[in-house]
């Protein structure tokens, strides 16, 4: 359980001086100063909807059998464009959340994953290019996403079952969504035992799905 957490989180104790967006004021946005902004537009027992807007990530892939591998890989690279491996030589603050995009597979197959750090407010506009080759910044445009929340550790087996929880939950309503492919999402520091927040995020296909709750 800890190989993903500490890959994603161990950097989560370093603060910026500004807000990326108002989603720190959600209570599992903490452990930085800046977080990803983000609007909910909708609720159910089973997922959330919310509205990203355009943001600019500092980003790296990795090729793996398994995703804890593959951060591991991928983290070392992103750790080292914040830390000065940048045209600049600068050291960038830590962010919330770190993102690793993940294509949909059995277990014995060898996907592609790609790790992504959110760049800070006072880099969003013109961030200092990477050294490295294989570290790339790039720009998601305006998306909304169904969001599937859960607590303690990030781990591939951990993420499979959230994320088959939350497709079935959208094949139940009808919903429609980018398939082949999800986000896994962590908050946290490895020194956060309690309390840890993490989220699986797949991307809304036309208007997004929120049947509102009936009493039976």
């Amino acid at each position: 359980r800890v190989f993903l957490a500490v890959l994603v989180g161990s950097l989560l104790m370093l603060t910026a001086e500004a807000k990326v967006g108002n989603a720190s004021d959600a209570e599992f946005c903490f452990e930085t100063e800046q977080c990803l902004l983000f609007d909910v537009i909708c609720e159910t027992d089973d997922y959330e909807v919310r509205h990203y807007d355009s943001v600019k990530w500092v980003s790296t892939n990795e090729r793996s059998f398994m995703m804890e591998m593959a951060a591991m890989r991928a983290f070392r690279r992103l750790y080292g464009y914040i830390t000065g491996d940048n045209e600049h030589g600068k050291k960038i603050d830590m962010t919330t959340p770190v993102v690793v995009k993940m294509v949909d597979k059995k277990f014995w197959q060898r996907g592609t994953y790609t790790m992504s750090f959110l760049l800070p407010a006072e880099h969003q506009k013109n961030p200092p290019k990477p050294t490295n080759s294989e570290v790339f910044i790039h720009e998601t445009p305006d998306v909304n996403v169904y969001v599937r929340s859960y607590g303690g550790w990030m781990t591939a087996l951990e993420d499979d079952r959230q994320t088959r929880n939350l497709y079935g939950a959208l094949d139940e309503v009808g919903a429609k969504y980018q398939k082949g492919y999800h986000f896994a999402v962590g908050y946290n520091s490895p020194m956060t035992m309690f309390n840890r927040h993490n989220e699986v995020w797949v991307v809304v296909e036309g208007d997004p799905v929120c049947p509102a709750f009936e009493e039976p």
